[in-house]
């Protein structure tokens, strides 16, 4: 007979699962994620079948937990750089409360055996940063490349940030607005620190 399932038990795998990658990276064992959960082994697999599954659905809960921070605090109506900017703080934020998730994630998103299915279950958390970034990009120097590249730029950006600001954190929040205001600019601003008046953007976005 099957052996019945506790949902405390599965929050707490996915809790050490986090802990333990953001150790120990991918090559940790879940012989010492059960342990860090306070279950056996053999609990563990209970809840996930293989290690794999393990590592597509944590992949799948951190990215678009993240996703939705970012997003959760868009007002309608508000300007383009007042959203890119509750876009930001809301994605620095989650990152920077809790680095374990940020170490986590950095390591699952590498990951070899990512689904197809995982990658496409956190595109919709992450739909709302397109409609943001858009408009912007669409008067500004990038406004010929395709999404996909303006979005891994800001990724870089917002990871090179978090990682700072983890590393030596700032109370003032000055390094944020810092980075933010490269940004910003790399997105928006053409050379001469204005909005550029073309608003042909590109349409490839895979």
């Amino acid at each position: 007979m099957a052996r019945a399932r506790n949902p405390a038990h599965r929050t707490a795998l996915l809790d050490a699962a986090t802990r333990v990658f953001a150790a120990e990276g991918l090559a940790a064992s879940t012989a010492s994620i059960a342990r860090a959960a306070g279950v056996s082994t053999g609990t563990l697999f209970v809840y996930f079948e293989t290690k794999t599954a393990l590592v597509n659905e944590l992949y799948v809960i951190l990215k678009s937990a993240m996703g939705r921070a970012a997003t959760d605090g868009l007002r309608p109506g508000a300007g383009p750089r007042e959203q890119l900017r509750s876009m930001w703080d809301g994605w620095i934020d989650w990152a920077v409360q809790d680095p374990d998730r940020r170490r986590a994630l950095a390591h699952l998103a590498v990951a070899e055996d990512l689904s197809p299915q995982s990658r496409q279950a956190v595109q919709a958390a992450y739909a709302g940063t397109a409609e943001v970034l858009g408009p912007i990009v669409a008067g500004g120097p990038m406004r010929q490349a395709p999404l996909r590249l303006v979005s891994t730029l800001v990724s870089a950006i917002a990871d090179a940030t978090i990682d700072d600001l983890i590393a030596h954190p700032d109370p003032t929040g000055t390094r944020s607005s810092l980075a933010f205001e490269a940004m910003w600019r790399v997105l928006a601003l053409d050379h001469a620190g204005e909005r550029s008046r073309d608003p042909t953007p590109t349409q490839e976005t895979s």
